[in-house]
């Protein structure tokens, strides 16, 4: 099992589909929240929006030098639009983000400082955000709610909130694990599928002030159940060896 070292520096990866309104307040906050404090990118990937999203990406590239703006020709939802900012990453250590402005770039700070505190694990791979107080609406606190449990229940991934978009993560970590629609639901059982550790830090949760939500039941409960299903067949297929001291690795 590798161990990775946080080297102060960051890609932010954030999927967008139509937020044309939530681009620059939140590339604002996210440098307002990283300025001297790490070496980072700005990864957009602009999941096939119709709206002006491109058009404020492309004005904020002049005056933000370390955004990149990567665009989909079609929608492919946000697993496959995380996986695409992933993959362009030029660091080791990302950091990923919701779109809707609903994550604090604030937060950051604090994962990064989890990541580094002395006691975690050696093979920490993944803090997770924990957002501790929803400001959402009762249909979708209720849905994840469900989702959750039956979630915590079937995978044992000791992660009380897999939803929240805001996690810290090992670049390598995540090209490793296999690739499916949703996966960005699934990442902590995945990781500990793969022998890493994870860690839940509690986050601020902040409501939609613009735009409109992407997610309502069918696309947030009855999918997210399905998947599962799949995730715990993965689970059950997988035999971490143990290596004996003195090997040749």
């Amino acid at each position: 099992m590798p161990t990775y070292a946080y080297l102060g520096r960051l890609s932010v990866v954030v999927p967008v589909h139509n937020e044309q309104d939530n681009i620059e307040p939140l590339i604002r906050e996210i440098v307002a929240a990283l300025g001297g404090k790490a070496e980072f990118e700005m990864i957009y990937v602009n999941d096939g929006s119709t709206d002006g999203t491109q058009a404020v990406l492309d004005r904020l590239k002049g005056e933000f030098p370390m955004l990149r703006a990567i665009r989909h020709q079609r929608a492919c939802g946000q697993s496959q639009a995380v996986t695409t900012g992933v993959r362009a990453a030029r660091y080791e250590w990302i950091a990923t983000l919701d779109g809707d402005g609903q994550n604090d770039p604030a937060d950051i700070p604090a994962l990064l400082a989890a990541l580094a505190e002395p006691q975690q694990p050696a093979n920490l791979e993944l803090l997770a955000g924990w957002r501790t107080k929803r400001n959402d609406t009762f249909l979708r606190r209720l849905s994840s709610k469900v989702a959750n449990g039956v979630r915590s229940r079937m995978l044992k991934d000791s992660t009380p909130d897999t939803g929240c978009g805001l996690k810290v993560f090992a670049r390598e970590t995540f090209l490793r694990l296999p690739n499916f629609d949703h996966i960005h639901r699934f990442l902590p059982a995945l990781v500990i599928r793969g022998g890493g550790a994870v860690v839940s830090v509690p986050v601020n949760h902040r409501s939609r002030e613009r735009g409109v939500s992407k997610y309502g039941l069918h696309n947030r409960l009855w999918v997210g159940i399905v998947d599962l299903f799949g995730v715990a067949w993965l689970q059950r297929r997988i035999r971490l060896p143990v290596i004996e001291p003195g090997s040749d690795l």
